[in-house]
């Protein structure tokens, strides 16, 4: 049974890559955000508050999990960011896994994946498309976001692969350092090129 081409949607913090996943789903192609499913998973009566919780004591709520109290327990300590990871993992894995079956039909899927070279997300998908702009750019888009300071900016950026190394190992990288209009005509053209790739 054929499944769809799957495309992994991947850029550091900043450069535009949830509007080009809107951008895609626009196109009518179906996007997988894994970053929302986790959101939701940890969100009021998520399935991962209890596994969390029983893991880091006083991380969650009745609106979910408390991410600034979560922070604090992972966000310093590599061990406890590994054993948050094998809590939320697996259960991204799965709802990925029901994604494909309910989109077993399209020709073409998206896994927007944040830290798709940083995990093992690369060596799922069929072809890479990098988001980029710019450093500064990023670095405006970034610092004007709320409780963003210049430090944590720092911080996110040294967990990250730096972005030239990502667009090196992209199969397609889009730029957003244009308009938008722009940006969306270069992701209708990816889209018809990746189409015909078959």
């Amino acid at each position: 049974m054929t499944r769809p081409k799957i495309i992994g949607l991947t850029g550091s913090i900043g450069m535009g890559k949830s509007t080009v996943a809107e951008m895609f789903e626009r196109a009518g192609v179906p996007v997988f955000d894994a970053d929302a499913e986790v959101r939701r998973m940890q969100g009021p009566g998520g399935e991962l508050i209890e596994p969390i919780e029983a893991e880091f004591p006083g991380s969650t709520g009745p609106e979910g999990v408390k991410r600034d109290e979560l922070g604090a327990q992972v966000f310093a300590d590599p061990a406890a960011l590994k054993r948050l990871e094998a809590i939320v993992h697996p259960a991204v894995g799965a709802q990925r896994q029901a994604f494909m079956i309910e989109h077993a039909g399209a020709p073409m899927v998206v896994f927007d994946i944040p830290l798709l070279f940083e995990g093992t997300g690369h060596s799922q998908v069929d072809a890479i498309v990098v988001v980029s702009a710019p450093a500064e750019v990023q670095r405006a888009r970034v610092l004007a976001r709320p409780g963003m300071s210049p430090e944590k900016f720092a911080h996110i950026l040294s967990l990250q692969l730096p972005d030239a190394e990502k667009r090196a190992r992209a199969d397609h990288v889009i730029d957003t350092g244009t308009s938008l209009a722009e940006t969306e005509a270069a992701v209708r053209d990816l889209i018809a090129r990746l189409s015909c790739d078959d």
